[in-house]
Parts: C-alpha cells; structure tokens; sequence
C-alpha cells in the first residue's frame, strides 16, 4: 500500500490529533506530513507546500474548518487540492452539509490510526 512521495498537510488545533494522524500516514502509507495548527497557518502552509492532500478539523477556535475550507478554495494557488474534514459531526445531515460545500470527503473523530491512509486513498481515488 506504501505511496511515497504523497505530501499531506493536517490541519488542527489539537497536537494530540496531529501527532497520531501524522505517525499514522507516515508508518502505513510512507508519506510526507506537515502540520498547522490553526487555520491561518494551514492557509499558509498550503500555499507554500502545495500538498497532495489537506486533512481539516472542523471544529477550531477563530478560524473554523468551513471557514479555513472557504479560504482555500478562494485562493488560486490552493482551490484544487483536495480537502478532507475531520470531525466529530457524524450525523448524516453535517456530512451532507460538509459534501454540498465540496470537500472530498469526510472522516469522523474518533478515526482509526491504523487504517487512515486507506480512508484517504478510497477518498480520493488514488
């Protein structure tokens, strides 16, 4: 399953979140994991790495994940990565809501470490 050479950018204000999503991809899947903690940066940060991928907490102080989805696909330089939330809203109309907006997917809090990359590559197709 290993895919070097894929450049994800997780975005939450929680480290404990960033720390394991980020061990999880770099020990399953091989990638590369830069990480921001608030919106402003992750907007930032997108727009220096270009990364494959963008895994986005919904759920932030001052800027949210809506508001921090909003911004990227505003800005030429980001619109066209895809955006996957993280959350905790598992209910079947959030999610809709989420997918009208035009993310490319959704993974609920708690996710599983040990199968995040598989999410993410069923996600996105590759």
């Amino acid at each position: 399953m290993a895919m070097a050479e894929k450049h994800i950018l997780i975005i939450d204000d929680e480290q404990a979140i960033q720390a394991v999503a980020s061990l999880s991809l770099k020990m399953e899947a091989n990638w590369h994991v830069i990480t921001a903690s608030s919106g402003a940066q992750g907007i930032q940060l997108a727009e220096q790495n270009h990364p494959h991928a963008i895994l986005l907490d919904v759920m932030m102080p001052i800027m949210d994940g809506i508001g921090t989805f909003k911004k990227l696909q505003q800005n030429p330089q980001t619109f066209s990565i895809p955006v996957i939330l993280l959350t905790a809203k598992a209910q079947a109309a959030d999610q809709e809501e989420f997918y009208n907006l035009g993310v490319a997917g959704v993974i609920t809090k708690p996710f599983n470490s040990l199968t995040l990359a598989s999410q993410i590559i069923q996600l996105l197709g590759w």
